[in-house]
């Protein structure tokens, strides 16, 4: 459970707004299966927006709090989006507890690298950092003979980490792809969802990997999964579950932005297919708890004169004032739902069983 220690007393209009908000996340958040201390792994990924650019105001500490009530509901959390800036980041780990840490990337430099970081949020009671970390490069390409070309790098440079928790050994990768042309499949975004794909399968099958199991995970930018940006991902040898296929993750729910993406030796991959097809999954939309839209009215003065006036300083009107409340309160909370699955980490009866020989029985 979250600390939220810094309420007034006695309590503001703000503090019970924050509170009754609260109180609406959790019941939403009931949907999630408790977290067990042994038996099984609840990992997310959530492209936080613009974690914190300032682009539409500073967040407020109403904001973090819901950001860190629904983190507090996973075991780990994969994060694209976080800013060059920290200071989000850092309360949202003060309002979680001591006990959770986070590991980060630099800034990815250059225009296409848009001031971000990725970033993994995780319960050091349940999670453990495996000691391997690094951003990906993708390694030049030979031409001929002792000739390399030098490989495009992704505009969002990658990040890779192993964990442990339980039985399980896993390494995690998150990423944020290229947008681009809003359109399904632009031919940069394609490539590169490709050239990673290919890039961590070829890792996880030599015999020096730290782990035999991946995840990739982040915002791909995958409009649906008939599209060629998701087939990228599963040509390369990946496994998607077929829960997490039928989840939109963008707010308004028309985009497969967001997915997680499995690969395992060949060893280990009909073990954790058929584990994959029991887990259970989802999307939080958190949209039907806070920042509703029928609350527009009460974040009028929370949002300020950019309610009434645009930048030209042209009076708004009702229908302008709504349109600007439903983006103001993306960059609050966010435009993109956390997704999550559930992950069976206990895997001591089936090793004991096999190993006294009685399998079957």
């Amino acid at each position: 459970m979250p600390f939220y220690y810094q309420f007034n007393d006695p309590p503001t209009k703000e503090d019970k707004r924050t509170a009754q908000g609260l109180l609406r996340l959790r019941e939403l958040l009931e949907e999630v299966p408790d977290r067990s201390v042994s038996d099984r792994l609840i990992v997310a990924t959530w492209n936080i927006r613009e974690f914190d650019s300032n682009k539409y105001g500073n967040r407020t500490r109403e904001s973090l709090y819901y950001i860190a009530e629904i983190i507090s509901r996973f075991d780990i959390v994969a994060i694209q989006e976080v800013n060059a800036n920290l200071v989000a980041l850092n309360e949202v780990q003060k309002i979680l507890g001591q006990w959770w840490r986070f590991l980060i990337t630099d800034v990815t430099a250059g225009t296409g690298g848009n001031n971000e970081r990725m970033a993994f949020i995780y319960d050091t009671r349940k999670v453990k950092f495996g000691g391997l970390s690094g951003e990906i490069v993708i390694p030049p390409q030979r031409v001929s003979g002792r000739t390399y070309e030098p490989a495009r790098q992704l505009a969002r440079t990658p990040m890779v980490c192993g964990f442990q928790a339980g039985w399980l050994k896993f390494m995690l990768s998150t990423v944020h792809i290229y947008y681009g042309k809003a359109k399904a499949e632009d031919p940069i975004r394609v490539k590169e969802i490709e050239i990673l794909s290919k890039f961590l399968a070829s890792r996880v099958k030599k015999p020096t990997t730290w782990s035999k199991n991946l995840v990739l995970m982040g915002d791909f930018n995958i409009f649906s999964p008939e599209d060629a940006t998701f087939k990228a991902i599963t040509k390369a040898g990946f496994f998607i579950p077929e829960q997490l296929q039928k989840l939109p993750s963008n707010a308004i729910q028309n985009k497969h932005y967001d997915q997680m993406a499995f690969i395992s030796s060949e060893y280990e991959k009909k073990t954790m297919q058929a584990r994959l097809r029991n887990s259970r999954a989802g999307v939080i939309n958190f949209f039907d708890a806070v920042y509703r839209e029928n609350e527009e009215k009460e974040y009028a003065k929370t949002i300020g004169a950019a309610y009434l006036k645009n930048s030209s300083g042209k009076v708004r009107t009702a229908a302008q004032k709504t349109r600007h409340y439903k983006q103001w309160r993306t960059f609050q909370m966010s435009d993109h739902l956390p997704m999550w699955l559930e992950l069976a980490i206990d895997f001591g009866e089936a090793y004991l069983t096999d190993v006294a020989g009685v399998a079957g029985k």
